[in-house]
């Protein structure tokens, strides 16, 4: 765990990619990384002197937030807390924040708090994963109007990662049922990096053969053929694509592809990006039913308003995220390039329409996949 004091690390930041760097706790099974300065939700007294010499007290708060997030997220955060902690501090002097991580497939870090993992915010990567949040009653139900943009901060896109040089010629979403490629996806049944994926394609397959579902599955069930391995999470893909070397393609997200291009896979591996894809969103919400018990709903509050910042903002877009602030996402053209994206949502529905047609037990995934994980 990494302590920081007003946002300044107190010892060596951990690399990205370096899980050796990273102490990790177990909280309900769950991987717990990065800590920043602070301690719990209490207050002690902090004694001045007044101008006739006698003491004055005021009061200190320490507060402690627990972000549950998605897998992929945890670059991002690792960073956007002691920017955090700093900006809190200043605006807060008599406070002291702790931030600390938990990160995993999206849905199942959903359910771990469903399960009563006291997260004060959840920073998911699709809409479905705060809706259980809220039918459980965990989240206020105008979770999307507290914040802007619906209460997304950031999204990004599916792409394809390949070996250097692209030796098996994969240029767009057809090629992945090439004979004999093999594929390495996240597990569509337990994580959204897997589940856009799987709707990527299947967006794929709607748009060039003119909304056939007849054709479109078929292209569907040809590709999930060449899934060599369903790994449990985006991170735990990419781990197994560069590090481990297996498969010849791993689909995931535009910012994961890109962290491993140029620093966990640097001069192994490449980006390609398909001619249309899906635009995945990063909502994020309070856990009130939490924070209100804790005391902590303003400070967590506080923690998602910050991602609207344009330090924040700058932050993403340097860690290849596709900022919401129009005027962020322009300045960053270079390393974000334009790409034709469609919304989940306007394409299949609502995600309790997306999930009960696609990922139930018996959906579409279940039809199409060869050895589909459970």
């Amino acid at each position: 765990m990494t302590s920081y004091a007003a946002g300044k690390p107190l010892g060596k930041t951990a690399s990205p990619y370096n899980n050796k760097a990273l102490n990790v706790l177990s909280i309900a099974g769950v991987a717990m990384t990065l800590g920043l300065a602070g301690c719990s939700n209490s207050e002690q007294a902090d004694t001045k002197a007044t101008a006739d010499g006698t003491p004055a007290t005021t009061e200190s708060q320490n507060i402690e937030l627990l972000n549950v997030s998605y897998d992929v997220a945890r670059d991002f955060y690792k960073d956007y807390n002691p920017l955090f902690v700093e900006h809190y501090k200043a605006e807060n002097p008599n406070s002291n924040v702790t931030v600390n991580q938990s990160h995993g497939g999206s849905s199942k870090q959903a359910l771990s708090i469903a399960n009563g993992l006291q997260a004060d915010v959840a920073t998911m990567n699709q809409g479905s994963d705060i809706e259980l949040l809220e039918k459980k009653g965990l989240v206020a139900s105008d979770w999307e109007g507290q914040f802007p943009d619906n209460a997304v901060p950031f999204t990004s896109t599916i792409v394809f990662l390949v070996r250097k040089d692209n030796p098996k010629g994969i240029n767009d979403w057809a090629d992945l049922t090439k004979p004999g490629l093999e594929i390495v996806l996240a597990n569509p049944k337990s994580t959204g990096n897997g589940r856009y994926a799987f709707l990527g394609a299947y967006g794929y397959g709607l748009h060039a053969f003119n909304n056939d579902e007849t054709a479109t599955k078929t292209y569907v069930k040809d590709m999930l053929k060449n899934v060599k391995v369903y790994e449990n999470g985006g991170r735990a893909a990419t781990t197994t694509f560069v590090q481990r070397g297996i498969g010849d393609v791993l689909v995931t997200f535009e910012n994961e592809a890109n962290l491993a291009v140029t620093q966990f896979g640097a001069g192994k591996v490449d980006i390609v990006y398909p001619k249309y894809s899906i635009k995945s969103e990063s909502p994020v919400a309070i856990v009130k039913a939490v924070t209100d018990k804790k005391g902590s709903t303003a400070a967590a509050k506080a923690y998602l308003d910050y991602l609207w910042s344009e330090p924040a903002q700058q932050l993403a877009a340097d860690l290849y995220l596709r900022p919401s602030v129009k005027s962020v996402l322009d300045k960053n053209g270079d390393k974000l390039p334009s790409i034709d994206t469609f919304r989940p949502n306007d394409t299949f529905g609502s995600w309790d329409d997306i999930m009960g047609k696609f990922f139930s037990d018996g959906g579409v995934f279940d039809q199409l996949a060869v050895n589909a994980p459970q």
